[in-house]
């Protein structure tokens, strides 16, 4: 579990490299909700997702620690266009392993970013595996998607930014995938306001990490169709489910 002074580090880490995104607030959504409703806006992030953050705090703060030259991820997009950016950043060269079927906006971009892209079938081959071996195979680093005490640390910077310019929000929704968002934000939050509540939002046909939770360990769901592909994995992450519980 990442430590507030994790994510401290990542917040002095992200200076001025990761923008500050703007919180947006509509009157229609209070009004259809019957509550003031805020929004992160982490799509105008670099890379367009919260993604970046993790990403980059993974990737300099294992470069701190010693010299890394190469980097491998997978991801179906917003993980591996992230890590793409961050390697191109800090003049490391990377590899991202992606589904065969991921949107070719998303591969597309991601190699435009100056990544080489390896893709998978994802019914047929393990990502993971795939993922550690080129890493073994290239002496590189693998940066995983979310389940990594330093990804959760830096995805928190951005709970910490929401909760310094809305300091009086009495609770959190936060979408669902493997965990690393959900288990950052949750993190921050208990530090600044304990006792605020923290909602998970993932799709019904994507609901590995419910499904965990209603049986007290991680559940994988193998068949998850949803057009929100960022969402789809087959179960939490190892260290992110405990937080999540």
């Amino acid at each position: 579990m990442p430590t507030w002074d994790d994510i401290e580090a990542a917040r002095e880490r992200l200076e001025g490299v990761a923008h500050r995104t703007p919180v947006l607030h509509s009157t229609q959504f209070d009004a259809e909700c019957g509550a003031s409703v805020f929004f992160k806006a982490e799509n105008l992030q670099r890379g367009g997702a919260f993604k970046f953050r993790g990403a980059y705090n993974k990737i300099k703060a294992e470069s701190e620690r010693g010299k890394v030259e190469a980097v491998v991820a997978f991801s179906s997009g917003n993980h591996a266009q992230a890590v793409a950016l961050v390697a191109r950043l800090l003049g490391i060269k990377a590899t991202i392993v992606m589904p065969a079927d991921a949107p070719q906006a998303k591969v597309d971009a991601t190699r435009g970013y100056g990544a080489e892209v390896v893709l998978y079938d994802r019914q047929m081959q393990s990502r993971d595996d795939l993922a550690s071996e080129i890493a073994r195979e290239k002496n590189a680093l693998l940066v995983p998607p979310f389940d990594d005490e330093l990804i959760m640390a830096g995805a928190a910077t951005g709970a910490v930014e929401l909760l310094e310019e809305v300091p009086d929000l009495d609770a959190l929704v936060v979408c669902v995938s493997g965990g690393g968002l959900i288990g950052g934000w949750a993190t921050a939050a208990r530090h600044l306001r304990p006792g605020m509540k923290v909602y998970g939002a993932e799709p019904e046909t994507a609901d590995d990490t419910k499904r965990s939770l209603d049986t007290g360990a991680r559940v994988e769901v193998r068949e998850n169709p949803t057009i929100a592909d960022g969402l789809r994995v087959v179960t939490p992450g190892r260290l992110t489910f405990p937080i999540v519980q």
